[in-house]
């Protein structure tokens, strides 16, 4: 699947604690095979431990670029499984991900 870029984030610019709710809120509104490439200054790592929290298997994590000063990260969504396909019936923990 090919994967379209609809928003870059560069949370260099934004307060550190509103990045990962836009982050978030960002990826929510995307359509399946959307993507957002996420532009920092650091290794986004915490944000993918995140992601792989609250939505597993709905979203691909691709780094286009990895440092030393700057990081790009596309994060694309992926198809989301019905309730039904998921353990315990619902795709991410109270529908966060608009999904459920």
């Amino acid at each position: 699947m090919s994967f379209g870029i609809t928003q870059t984030i560069d949370v260099r610019a934004i307060i550190p604690r509103e990045r990962h709710s836009l982050i978030f809120s960002s990826f929510d509104a995307l359509n399946e095979g959307q993507a957002i490439q996420l532009v920092n200054d650091h290794d986004p790592r915490p944000l993918h431990y995140q992601f792989n929290s609250r939505c597993p298997g709905q979203f691909a994590w691709t780094y286009l670029q990895t440092g030393p000063d700057l990081w790009r990260v596309q994060i694309s969504k992926l198809a989301i499984a019905s309730a039904a396909e998921m353990p315990g019936g619902s795709c991410c923990s109270g529908g966060a991900c608009g999904g459920g």
